[in-house]
């Protein structure tokens, strides 16, 4: 499953944050990561623990002291990370959730992106596809500029940023 974890992580992320200046290339390289590596591995391993995302965090926040705007940059990464985990439903999978908190051992079996039915991978890879024609029509992606500007900074244009919220 690509385009569900590459459209919906988009989405989350511009939810929460609202922010043009995240690089979404990241965010969706993140959470398409644990299973990109993972399918090799037999299922699902490390990458899709909480420890991981927050390893990653860690990694990044401290690998990027005084560079604020690498760390700006980078910390797209275990955000998109951390999408995967809600988006796979991984915390519905104590042991690998919590991993090696709750035992040393992670999960048997595949991927819990490829666990469902055949069915339901359907409806979610066109979810994801509708997210990410949504994300191109609302951030304008179809204007070959902000295109070649997204594809080269992962940005999204000033310009698309919500306005400030109405006081009550």
């Amino acid at each position: 499953m690509v385009l569900w974890f590459a459209g919906m992580s988009f989405i989350l992320v511009w939810a929460v944050f609202r922010d043009t200046a995240i690089d979404y290339r990241l965010v969706m390289a993140g959470a398409l990561l644990p299973d990109a590596v993972d399918v090799f591995l037999g299922g699902p391993q490390v990458l899709h623990t909480l420890v991981f995302s927050v390893g990653l965090l860690v990694i990044v926040m401290l690998g990027t002291r005084g560079r604020r705007n690498l760390r700006r940059r980078m910390l797209a990464l275990p955000i998109g990370t951390f999408c995967h985990l809600v988006l796979d439903a991984t915390w519905a999978r104590s042991i690998t959730f919590w991993w090696p908190f709750l035992g040393r051992r992670l999960h048997d079996g595949g991927l819990p992106s490829l666990q469902r039915p055949a069915v339901l991978l359907v409806v979610l890879e066109l979810a994801g596809l509708a997210a990410l024609l949504w994300c191109r029509s609302r951030f304008r992606l179809h204007e070959p500029e902000r295109r070649r500007q997204f594809v080269r900074t992962g940005r999204l244009g000033r310009d698309l940023a919500p306005g400030p919220l109405p006081h009550a």
